[in-house]
This record gives C-alpha cells, sequence and structure tokens, in this order.
C-alpha cells in the first residue's frame, strides 16, 4: 500500500474507532479531555508507523493499546497527575496485561457501555446545547473542528473554544463516567436525544448558508441515533427519534432540485424518496409503540411522518389523522412552534380558512416574533384564500426574517407571485 493509501486507511480507520477509543480511555482515565489527547496521540503513532509497517490487522485494538502505554508514560511523568497515577496505575497495568494477550477483548469487551457513558458525558445538561452539539460531532462522530465549523458556519475559533470550555466545564463539574440511573436517566437521555436532533435538524433545513440541507449532518445524526437504539434498545423515545430522522431523511434527495433549489413537501418526487430509510423508520416507529403504551414526543412527530411516507401522492395523505396527532403531540410537548405545524395540518384537513384562525392565535407569542416560519405559512394560508396582497407582505416578511439564502429566494419568488395575482406554491 502507498503512504498516500495508507494515510486514507488510517483516516477511515479513526472515524470508526475514535469514538470507542475515547471511550474506554475516558473510563481508564475519567477525563474526556486527556482520553482525546490520549487517542490523538496514538494516532499520530500510527501516522508514524502504519506506513512502513503496514496497517495491522486489528487496528482499533492496536491503537487502544498505543493510547494506554501513553496514558502511563504521562501519568508517571505529570506531577500534577500523581494522586491520580496512584488511583489508576494498577488498574492501567492491569488493562495492559489484558491487552497484550487478548488485544481482542480489550477493545471489545465493555465498549458499548463506554459509548453509551460517553454519550451522556457529551450531552450532560452543565453544557449549553451549541456545546453539547459540538462536542458530540467531535468525540462520537470523529469530525475535526474545521469540519463542525463548516457544517454550521461558524468560525472554527469559535468550534474550538466551545470544545476545550466544554472539557473544562466537565472536569471543573466532575462529572462521573457512568450511566445514570432512575429519574436521572430519563432526564440527562432527554438532553442526549435533544443534542443528535439538533445536529439532524440543521442537516435537514439549514439555518444559514448557500445550501438548504447538509446531508452529512444528517446522516451523522442518523448513525448517532442507531448507535444508541443498540445501547439502550428498551427506550421507547431512543427508538422513536431514530424513527423520526429516518423517514424525513427519505427525502432529502427530493428537497432540493438540480440547482439546489428548494423543493416543497407537497411538489416533491415522491420516486424519489428512499424507501430504505422508510421501512427502517417504520420498523422503528413499530418498536417504539411495542415498548410503551403511550408514544413520546419524538414518536409522534415519526407517526406524522410515517403519514406522509406511507402516501403515494399528496392527494392521499391522511391529514385527519396528522392533526389528531399534533393534538396528541401538543398534549404532551405543547409549544408555539408545534401548534404551528398543527395549524397547517388543520388547514389541509379542513381548509385554510380553519387553519388561519389557529395560526392568527399565535402572532402575539413572543418565541415566533423573529419565526420565519409564522409568516410564511400565514402567506400560504392567506395566498389561498385569494388574499394576495395581504400574502404579499407575508412571505416578504418571512423572507426578511430567514438566514438562509435559498430560502429567501423562494419565499421572495412566493411573494413576487402573489403581486400578480397567481396561485402560491403548496406549502413544505
Amino acid at each position: 500500500m502507498t503512504i498516500a493509501g495508507t494515510h486514507r486507511a488510517i483516516e477511515a480507520v479513526w472515524r470508526i474507532e475514535s469514538a470507542r477509543l475515547i471511550a474506554g480511555l475516558t473510563r481508564i482515565v475519567r477525563d474526556v479531555g486527556l482520553a482525546e489527547d490520549l487517542a490523538q496521540d496514538a494516532l499520530v503513532v500510527a501516522l508514524e508507523r502504519w506506513p512502513a509497517s503496514g496497517v495491522p490487522d486489528n487496528p482499533g485494538a492496536w491503537l487502544m493499546a498505543t493510547a494506554k502505554h501513553r496514558a502511563i508514560d504521562l501519568l508517571r511523568r505529570n506531577a500534577r497527575l500523581e494522586r491520580k497515577r496512584q488511583e489508576l496505575g494498577r488498574e492501567l497495568e492491569v488493562h495492559l496485561e489484558a491487552a497484550a494477550s487478548n488485544l481482542d477483548a480489550t477493545i471489545d469487551d465493555p465498549v458499548g457501555d463506554d459509548l453509551l457513558r460517553l454519550m451522556f458525558i457529551c450531552c450532560h445538561p452543565v453544557l449549553s446545547p451549541e456545546a453539547r452539539v459540538a462536542l458530540t460531532l467531535r468525540l462520537l462522530g470523529g469530525l475535526t473542528t474545521a469540519e463542525i465549523a463548516r457544517a454550521f458556519l461558524v468560525p472554527e475559533a469559535t468550534v474550538a473554544q466551545r470544545i476545550v470550555r466544554a472539557k473544562r466545564t466537565l472536569a471543573a463539574a466532575r462529572v462521573p463516567f457512568e450511566v445514570p440511573r432512575g429519574a436521572e436517566l430519563t432526564a440527562r437521555l432527554s438532553s442526549v436525544l435533544e443534542a443528535i436532533y439538533l445536529v439532524f435538524n440543521e442537516g435537514y433545513a439549514a439555518t444559514a448558508g448557500d445550501t438548504w440541507v447538509r446531508p452529512v449532518l444528517c446522516e451523522e445524526a442518523v448513525r448517532l441515533g442507531r448507535v444508541l437504539a443498540e445501547l439502550v434498545p428498551s427506550e421507547s423515545d431512543v427508538h422513536g427519534l431514530v424513527a423520526l430522522m429516518e423517514i424525513q431523511a427519505s427525502r432529502l434527495r427530493a428537497r432540493v432540485g438540480p440547482s439546489g433549489e428548494p423543493i416543497l413537501l407537497l411538489d416533491q418526487d415522491r420516486a424519489r424518496w428512499d424507501q430504505l430509510l422508510i421501512r427502517r423508520g417504520l420498523a422503528a416507529l413499530e418498536r417504539a409503540e411495542e415498548l410503551t403504551g403511550a408514544l413520546g414526543p419524538y414518536a409522534l412527530q415519526a407517526a406524522i411522518a410515517a403519514c406522509h411516507a406511507r402516501a403515494r401522492t399528496p392527494e392521499e395523505t391522511d391529514w385527519a389523522r396528522i392533526v389528531a396527532l399534533y393534538d396528541a403531540l401538543a398534549q404532551i410537548a405543547p409549544s408555539p412552534v408545534v401548534e404551528l405545524n398543527r395549524g397547517v395540518a388543520v388547514a389541509m384537513a379542513f381548509g385554510p380558512a380553519a387553519g388561519l384562525e389557529v395560526v392568527d392565535a399565535l402572532t402575539s407569542e413572543p418565541p415566533l416574533k423573529a419565526y420565519h416560519l409564522l409568516p410564511s405559512v400565514r402567506g400560504d394560508l392567506l395566498a389561498r384564500l385569494n388574499r394576495f396582497d395581504e400574502a404579499r407582505v407575508e412571505f416578504e416578511r418571512a423572507a426578511l426574517l430567514t438566514q438562509n439564502p435559498r430560502e429567501r429566494e423562494l419565499l421572495l419568488k412566493r411573494a413576487a407571485a402573489c403581486a400578480r395575482g397567481s396561485p402560491s406554491p403548496r406549502p413544505r
């Protein structure tokens, strides 16, 4: 293998193994920042040695053993960690002996628990949502700081600061490397699910930048959701989130046109929807339903997405059921955004006037004051009622509020159509 080929292989190995490697090291050194440094050190050694010696048969185990050796060396020569060395030295030696005799067992033994613990650390409530997302993508997704910054359209230095501060916050708070139990598990699991869904949503409908969707973020969120579902298979909410993301992700290819322009839901070519993802999503939804009698918020949203996925044409969509599902969602997770979406469903099921009545009641809601989809939805409903002048004003207002140029272009086109007295495109 050429040097370039070896480097590509190392990059692939790192993407696959880095989360497990950092998780295993965090279990040993009890410091996620130090664990990542040790993992990076092992990667540097691999970059130095593998071009000459070749990629090992079990590269993950090789990296783990190398990182553990580096951990012992570091702990022994760092006076500030003397106390920790005494506490952990014996455990590290035992792990190294086991690694020497059975590297496969060393890397694979408690890896599921380690990954789950690392997820709970990355998404600990002591961190801000932005920090949770950055740390999750860095440690569990294996993305570089530059890749995260590019995905969220923020300066690389900003992402780097978030990650550094997150590690310091976790260390200062002495967050234990463990899976919480009981009520704390439920609360912390919600934080994990929220972070994963934030990543997915940014990929599904980018808040800014020149593209409307970022498939890489969606794919990474779906992957993390699948991993979490394997680690906690008895948690209905996890399967509900996976179902939601799988079904939503099935539309990605149909959400943009040849030039990257947005294509609204009811105008999409359903032949381009990924049927494998839909089947996987429906299976995850069925699993969530089997685990509990009452569906959680993610499963209810997945059930709504399933109504669209099952409809062969827009006209076959069961809008009455969607309204009922939004009613149920509003009961357990009330929010102005849920009510706005319910208004859209009401309009589709019972006519635009009924939907506009629901939406108009939201115009004084503080969280929606700067939310571009509120005037966008109002514009659509007003246009369907042939109130084109009012609709144009709403679309222009929505265009001013959105930060995404692609979406702004779409909204301005709809405003122009209203100025001509033409029917507006259907809602997304």
